[in-house]
């Protein structure tokens, strides 16, 4: 039986396994090319993220194995929460231990985190096309697709999907 999986706000310390993680996940996924790409140059700085925005890591047996970036609207990584939405994004897991249940406990430590917050109705997210078991995830914890809200990265022809789940 697989050991617990805890859910807590990155740290200094975790920054370097967020990094690897992040750009390991993203590339396992086949949206670029290599980890030189300025998109994933960006999303592996850490620091940079973490002083901007909430990092929480999923960790098992005292080792990162996940992580995902929360926002609410008006901060600087929400692409398209609305005022009474809390974002997720960036939410990976290593590739060496995807589908053991740390994607599932991140969705479900945010959704109750959510819950929390004052004048939070609902929790939204923007996935690829093409990362099918993101969508599997999505739709298992309760999201729905929100097709209207779909948007394509500026500059480029990738169109992101939104899923949005009321709270």
């Amino acid at each position: 039986m697989p050991s617990q999986i805890r859910i807590r706000p990155a740290v200094p310390a975790d920054f370097d396994a967020i990094a690897r993680i992040t750009r390991d996940a993203y590339l396992a996924a086949g949206y670029f090319e290599d980890a030189e790409h300025p998109y994933m140059r960006q999303i592996q700085d850490v620091a940079k993220r973490a002083a901007k925005a909430t990092i929480w890591v999923a960790e098992r047996d005292s080792t990162v194995v996940g992580s995902v970036t929360l926002a609410v609207a008006g901060e600087p990584y929400a692409d398209i929460a609305r005022s009474d939405e809390l974002e997720f994004r960036m939410l990976v897991v290593d590739p060496a231990v995807q589908r053991s249940g740390a994607g599932m406990a991140m969705v479900r430590a945010i959704l109750d985190h959510a819950r929390a917050l004052p004048g939070i109705r609902a929790v939204a997210l923007t996935t690829g096309m093409t990362w099918e078991s993101a969508h599997g995830l999505y739709r298992k914890t309760g999201f729905v697709r929100v097709p209207e809200r779909d948007w394509l990265v500026p500059d480029t022809d990738i169109r992101l999907l939104v899923y949005r789940q009321e709270l």
